[in-house]
């Protein structure tokens, strides 16, 4: 189940919004008052927010910068202010889309989805770069080692991030040669060894009894966090 929270002060808007967003599995939650928007977020959770502009109290601005300050939760905001510095201003606030009013429910729906697939995709990418001590950051191409960036040439990088993304699986020097570009196809398994070796001398490594880097005899290695 879905839970958004709708800020919205239109009780006619918030009742049809609310029973068409319930046959795609979304439980809504609405608030009138943007005071109250604000403790309801503070005590329960949910997946997204609908927010009005033109609220009692609190201009809809200034309740978006307050939502981002405390949340890191998708905030679509739903308006009749057309004016182009309203929608500049929400999206510098903090609000991930604008849907100007009179919409189409479908549009919203569909919007909804799109956001928490986009957060969703998220977390799994956050997910897979983390491995006990050691954090992998795919784009930056780097990986740092209980929070201290490890200094690594190419092929280090490659071959261990390879095998934090294989964890727990064994890995052979002939995948390693095939997976990881800085290193050339025609090297020879003793070269893998070598950077191997490497790799754990930075990771301060016992070879006789390593922790996190293990031989697999006559076949190659494999990562344990």
């Amino acid at each position: 189940m879905i839970n958004i929270l709708m800020i919205e002060d239109d009780t006619e808007l918030a009742e049809i919004l609310t029973e068409y967003l319930e046959q795609f599995d979304m439980n809504v939650t609405v608030a009138e008052d943007p005071f109250i928007g604000l403790s309801t977020l503070e005590i329960e959770k949910f997946d997204l927010v609908i927010l009005d502009l033109t609220l009692p109290g609190l201009d809809g601005l200034e309740m978006c910068k307050e939502i981002r300050k405390r949340h890191n939760i998708p905030i679509i905001i739903s308006s009749a202010r057309h004016d182009i510095t309203d929608k500049v201003t929400a999206l510098e606030n903090g609000a991930d889309d604008y849907l100007p009013k009179p919409y189409n429910p479908m549009e919203l729906q569909a919007r909804i989805k799109s956001h928490l697939r986009r957060r969703e995709i998220q977390h799994e990418s956050s997910a897979e770069k983390t491995r006990g001590d050691l954090i992998v950051d795919h784009d930056k191409r780097i990986i740092t080692f209980k929070n201290s960036e490890l200094v690594l040439t190419a092929a280090e990088y490659e071959i261990l991030s390879y095998l934090i993304k294989k964890e727990g699986g064994v890995v052979s020097r002939e995948e390693l040669i095939y997976n990881c570009e800085a290193i050339n196809e025609e090297s020879a398994n003793k070269s893998i060894d070598v950077i191997v070796g490497r790799i754990r001398h930075k990771l301060g490594e016992d070879t006789k009894f390593p922790r996190y880097i293990h031989a697999v005899r006559g076949i190659g290695y494999k990562y344990i966090k």
